[in-house]
Formats: C-alpha cells, sequence, structure tokens
C-alpha cells in the first residue's frame, strides 16, 4: 500500500493547475452513484475517479460479456463471465487506491430503490438502458435534493460532433427519451424538477449480421440489440463525468463570489 501511495502521489497536479485547490477538495468529498457500468457508465466511473471522485457507489447486477469487448472499459477476453462491477472496482482502485468504490451487484426498481438511500449522496447518474428501471430511478431522483445527470441512449449513434447536453424535456430525435415521456405519461407521474441529459439526435439504421442477440438480465434488458461504438459511448460517459465536474466548480466560484461580496 505504501508504493502504491507512493505512486500516485502528484496523480491530480494538472487536474489541480485547472480547477482548482478547492474544487479538487470539493471533488473528493462529493458522494456519486452510478447506475449502469456498461458502455457509457464505465468510461463515466474511470474520467470521475480521474478527475479526483473518491467516494463512487456502482450499481449494475450484469457480467461481462463478449460483445461488451467492443466499447466497454472493464471487458477484455479475461474479464468476460465476471461482474462488471467487480472488475471496475478493481481497475478504478489501480488508478487510485485511496479511492472508496463500493459495488452493488443488484437490479434497481421500485421494490428496491429505497435500498440505495440516495438521499446520502450528492450526484445520482443514470446510464441504465432499460426503460421502466430509468424512468423509476429519474422520479425518485428528481423528489430527493441530489443532483441528477442522465445518459439518453447511445445506440445507433455515429458523429461524435452531434453529441450534446440540455434539459430533458428540450431532448429531441432520441427514441429513449420519447419512451421515457410516454412511459411518465402512462404512469401519470412527472419528473419533479429539471434534469440535464446527455443525447444525441442521431438515428442510424440497424445492419443486418450473423450474430445472435446479446441476452442480459430483464432489468436491463432493451427491447432490441441495437449498434454501438466505442468512442460513442465513451463521450457519452465522459460528458457524464463532465458535468460533475462542472457543477461543483461552479458551484464553488458562485459561493465564493457570494462570500466575498
Amino acid at each position: 500500500m505504501e508504493n502504491e501511495r507512493q505512486t500516485t502521489v502528484g496523480m491530480f497536479d494538472r487536474t489541480e493547475r485547472l480547477l482548482g485547490a478547492e474544487t479538487m477538495a470539493r471533488l473528493a468529498a462529493a458522494r456519486v452513484i452510478l447506475f449502469g457500468v456498461g458502455g457509457v457508465g464505465g468510461w463515466c466511473a474511470e474520467s470521475l475517479v480521474r478527475s479526483g471522485v473518491r467516494n463512487l457507489t456502482l450499481v449494475d447486477c450484469d457480467t461481462v460479456n463478449v460483445t461488451n469487448l467492443n466499447r466497454q472499459v472493464q471487458a477484455t477476453t479475461e474479464t468476460v463471465g465476471r461482474l462488471k462491477v467487480d472488475v471496475l472496482r478493481g481497475r478504478l482502485l489501480s488508478i487510485n487506491p485511496d479511492a472508496e468504490i463500493v459495488t452493488r451487484a443488484e437490479v434497481y426498481n421500485a421494490d428496491t430503490a429505497d435500498s440505495f438511500h440516495l438521499e446520502d449522496y450528492d450526484f445520482v447518474i443514470d446510464a441504465i438502458d432499460s426503460l421502466s428501471p430509468k424512468a423509476h430511478l429519474i422520479l425518485h431522483a428528481t423528489g430527493l435534493p441530489v443532483t441528477l445527470f442522465s445518459s439518453m441512449g447511445s445506440a445507433l449513434k455515429l458523429d461524435p460532433t452531434k453529441i450534446r447536453v440540455d434539459e430533458f424535456w428540450k431532448v429531441s430525435y432520441c427514441p429513449l427519451a420519447r419512451g421515457l415521456r410516454k412511459k411518465f405519461k402512462h404512469w401519470q407521474q412527472f419528473p419533479k424538477k429539471k434534469f440535464q441529459c446527455v443525447y444525441s439526435p442521431e438515428v442510424l439504421e440497424n445492419r443486418p449480421t450473423d450474430f445472435e442477440e446479446e441476452t442480459t438480465p430483464d432489468e436491463f434488458h432493451k427491447v432490441s440489440t441495437n449498434g454501438t461504438v466505442a468512442h460513442i459511448t465513451a463521450i457519452f460517459g465522459f460528458m457524464l463525468a463532465g458535468l460533475v465536474v462542472q457543477r461543483i466548480m461552479n458551484n464553488y466560484l458562485v459561493n465564493a463570489c457570494y462570500i466575498k461580496k
């Protein structure tokens, strides 16, 4: 452990030069919970830890599948079959051994929601693919004094320049966002406050392949298996992490200006 700590001395030097010591302290103190550590969530988790976040909870019940190798940061031929959260935790701790990475290989749904105690966190990040759990998480998180950032669909995208951030009700040309709105209307329940989403209005079509569809646990299963590529899912994840860093930085600057006045 001593050698690990010596190795990581100065690891945030360049980040601190950009963000400042106070923001780094706030990043280290922030409590973040991330739902879904697949193509988007895995890259988000890595970016958060490399940016200075030390308290991170990872939630995902899935295991690494061979079809994850094209886009997921923790997926290698050596990790196929292992729980994604466990593999990712090991990778994150190899980056910063001082981080507190909690893993929960569980599903999030209406029955398990209260067990996650979202009120104990500063940030809730939604990178869930499945519609009903995603809708419930959004409704739950927006009713609490936490900051929610959500990923819309990253499949069937190819152009990285089209990826953007907007408030949920302003997201356009996104099938997942459209599905969520229909789900909210069907339930007659709606988000209790605004929240920002990462999305792309680009919608391409799947090309026929000779491969069988990927199977995943029901709670995270998509209606259909859509094509995805690493650079898109990674950018989605990096942008979610960037929203956390920016929010912490901006909150500090606002508070500092207020105190100065």
